[in-house]
């Protein structure tokens, strides 16, 4: 069986009410969630670096090795060719030889060159490494700090949370389906999170523009769905203004 009008305003003002309450519990957690997940992609970063870091002395390291032992594979070939220098037939070999040995030289004073360098790097990577990771630490303890905080809120307002959360699936499928996407569309630019409301004192519950009296006659009747023309909200229905009783005063009785 179809919905009627009426039915159908019930159903999705429902559904605001429970949201209303929902975005009221998540206001109070205000931007902490912000702040947590800023700062856990802040130390991702910060892990990414490190890990750059680590990769770059290790790089150096090896270098380093490599570096060594080309220098003993120096000093051993220049320990051949002056054994090799002692038995020359001529200045031709002699000459030779002692080129090579030039060249091994060269080599070796080279290497401890490019050593000395990579110490260098390797003494400052390890400062950036040792700077960086006090940083991490620091705000590794923020968003323990910020994550606490959030924990004890959520905690308070857990169970409500979830409650609500039910409720509103059981809402949600009270709604047609064209009609929700439509309030989840209005809902997602309302910066109130507003996307139904009532006309409240002659005016849109969303925007505050006068509703003009015509028009809440036709919102009373419920007869068709119609939104603020300013705003694009739904309309649910109109609250009337109940005006507060006067008390009477009594007359002051003089004594006789």
């Amino acid at each position: 069986m179809e919905s009627t009008v009426a039915q159908k305003l019930e159903a999705i003002h429902n559904l605001q009410l429970l949201d209303s309450r929902l975005d009221a519990i998540l206001k109070v957690r205000g931007a902490l969630p912000e702040e947590v997940q800023d700062l856990e992609d802040e130390i991702i970063g910060y892990n990414t670096r490190l890990e750059k870091f680590k990769s770059e002395i290790d790089s150096f390291d090896d270098e380093v090795k490599a570096l060594k032992e080309s220098i003993k594979d120096s000093e051993k070939l220049i320990k051949k060719y002056q054994e090799q220098q002692m038995n020359v037939r001529n200045n031709r070999e002699y000459d030779a030889i002692t080129k090579e040995l030039e060249l091994q030289d060269l080599e070796i004073q080279v290497s401890k060159k490019k050593i000395a360098e990579a110490g260098i790097r390797i003494d400052q990577k390890k400062v950036d490494l040792e700077q960086l990771t006090i940083v991490m630490k620091d705000r590794q303890k923020d968003l323990d700090q910020k994550n606490n905080e959030l924990a004890t809120i959520v905690s308070e307002s857990e169970s409500e949370e979830n409650k609500i959360n039910n409720d509103r699936t059981k809402a949600t499928k009270k709604v047609e389906e064209r009609l929700l996407k439509s309030y989840d569309k209005i809902r997602e630019n309302a910066k109130n999170g507003l996307a139904v409301v009532m006309v409240k004192r002659g005016a849109c519950g969303g925007c505050f523009n006068t509703v003009p009296p015509q028009r809440q006659a036709d919102i009373r009747e419920k007869k068709k769905l119609i939104v603020c023309e300013h705003c694009g909200r739904i309309l649910a229905g109109v609250e009337d203004e109940i005006t507060p009783e006067v008390p009477v005063k009594k007359k002051r009785t003089t004594k006789a």
